[in-house]
């Protein structure tokens, strides 16, 4: 009865975090002008997000997204992440539903973590959905270091994906067919080229060795029959995998959980058939034709998978909280690149897969933001430094623009004068600021850019080690058409449809903003702001 009661009151929580904060703009003087002020503002984070899901209670994790045909619909799973987790019982799956990615109803718990700590899904673990015949399964990790095998796969079934019923009487468990006992997890299913339900697990060999994934075949989403195994890149764990096929390619997306600073990302690999895709890792790595690896965002965005509503394709993934409260004291914007590992669990982030013609893919902005941010604002130059008329010369040239909202959609053009013009565009910076923080758009060579993350100002630290991002290719026309969301202190930004980045800022809300110059010159147009 207490899980039962604790549920319900997390789901009234959980739902109110959806319905649009109405706050005092600016705490404080109200008869201050905050409007035609330009210093630093200490916001914080709203306790529910409107855009990028994160419940009242709690944190986002894994997702596991399902195109629900009979509703119409994407129900968006999760392993729902609680501050104060128990011992061996923690991550219930959680689910969230959506018709475009960009607003969110909240249905609360769909799978509990077991009843104690010694069932074998004490704690729940990365699964997939799948209906056939009017049933849904959820497939899942039962995990617990109490029970002879740490992790297996199991499974919980429903006519009306409200009610589940676990199986109890059913699992796949690694050392019977030569896998680990310890890592054997993120099931995802996909039909194949045969037409048959194929099942990949994360796993290792028994015994040692190199990770690799374990496939299953089934024809019923019951039985399922060993097919044999598919290797991984090298060492490295390729955690919550996601197999289909889009148009006439055949992809691989999968999280990268290799630790070097430059690694850890969301990737994917792609072919013309499945058993060609499968020759990507076995005969690999053969890395997307794309010139980075096939690095779908940077580092702030994690465990992403995706699902088709059989006309457009979306992905979803967390993007890391940060420790700590007080944004400039504690550093949290730079805590992903100070030598740690980001935070595990946080904001529900979605994208919208855009696949180009030679079968490389990018990710582009959700339509139903542009909709959903519609309410436009004046975006006033406060301040100056080399600006004239739209033109940014000089280095140190800068242009900085008047306080934002809680959610804001950001939008403007940039034409460089070379090949070598260096931008960017800061957050939480204030006429006073001894740090803000930039995205800058670094010119790599002549031809390739990266979006670089820095803390700048006479105090910053400069380039950010770990939260950069990936190669893209200069445009011809040297013109970047800049489209940045943000809610609260989550932030996407999209250039030209062929690179997304995904970060956290801390502040974001309710201080300047700027467009930045480095040597050379830029001109800047078109620049727009919205709001919910």
């Amino acid at each position: 009865m207490k899980t039962m009661i604790y549920s319900v009151f997390a789901l009234m929580l959980s739902a109110s975090a959806l319905t649009a904060c109405s706050d005092d703009e600016f705490s404080g003087d109200p008869a201050k002008d905050w409007n035609g002020t330009t210093t630093f503002f200490a916001s914080t984070d709203a306790a529910g997000f409107g855009t990028y899901y994160t419940p009242s209670v709690g944190r986002v994790g894994d997702p596991m997204p399902f195109y629900d045909q009979k509703a119409g619909d994407f129900k968006v799973l999760y392993l729902q992440e609680f501050t104060n987790n128990m011992p061996y019982r923690f991550h219930p799956i959680w689910a969230v539903s959506t018709k475009d990615g960009a607003n969110y109803e909240s249905m609360g718990e769909l799978i509990p973590f077991g009843a104690n700590d010694y069932q074998q899904d004490a704690a729940l673990g990365t699964g997939c959905a799948y209906e056939k015949d009017g049933t849904y399964y959820i497939y899942y990790t039962g995990h617990n270091g109490n029970c002879k095998n740490r992790e297996v796969v199991m499974r919980a079934t429903s006519t009306d994906f409200k009610t589940w019923t676990k199986d109890e009487l059913w699992a796949l468990n690694g050392p019977d067919f030569g896998y680990s006992s310890n890592d054997f997890r993120d099931p995802q299913i996909f039909v194949a080229d045969d037409n048959l339900y194929h099942m990949v697990i994360s796993t290792y060999p028994n015994g040692g060795g190199d990770p690799c994934f374990a496939e299953f075949k089934s024809s019923d989403l019951k039985n399922w029959e060993h097919v044999g195994r598919i290797r991984m890149i090298w060492d490295r764990m390729l955690e919550c995998p996601d197999i289909f096929k889009m148009g006439n390619y055949w992809y691989i997306v999968f999280s990268e959980s290799y630790r070097a600073s430059w690694s850890r990302k969301v990737k994917y690999m792609v072919a013309s058939t499945y058993e060609e895709l499968k020759s990507c890792l076995n005969d690999g790595p053969k890395w997307a034709p794309d010139g980075h690896e096939g690095v779908l965002d940077s580092r702030s965005l994690y465990a992403a998978k995706t699902a088709s509503n059989g006309t457009d394709r979306y992905i979803w993934g967390w993007c890391p909280f940060r420790s700590g409260s007080d944004i400039h004291e504690k550093n949290t914007n730079v805590g992903a690149g100070d030598g740690n590992e980001p935070n595990w669990s946080g904001a529900l982030v979605c994208h919208k897969i855009i696949q180009h013609s030679d079968g490389t893919l990018t990710l582009g902005a959700v339509p139903a933001m542009a909709a959903k941010y519609n309410q436009t604002v004046n975006a006033t130059v406060m301040e100056s430094n080399g600006y004239n008329s739209g033109s940014l010369s000089g280095d140190g040239a800068y242009v900085l623009y008047n306080r934002l909202g809680t959610s804001n959609h950001i939008s403007f053009t940039v034409k460089t004068s070379n090949v070598w013009d260096k931008f960017g565009v800061s957050f939480v910076r204030g006429t006073d600021s001894k740090k803000y923080y930039t995205i800058v758009v670094n010119p790599e060579d002549d031809n390739h850019r990266k979006l670089n993350f820095e803390q700048e100002g006479e105090e910053g630290k400069g380039f950010i080690e770990a939260a950069d991002g990936y190669w893209f290719e200069r445009p011809a026309d040297n013109t970047y058409n800049i489209d940045i969301y943000t809610d609260n202190s989550v932030l996407t930004l999209y250039i030209n449809d062929v690179c997304a980045y995904t970060q956290r800022i801390y502040g974001i809300q309710k201080n300047c903003w700027s467009i930045n110059n480095y040597g050379g010159s830029i001109t800047v147009s078109d620049v727009k702001v919205s709001q919910q």
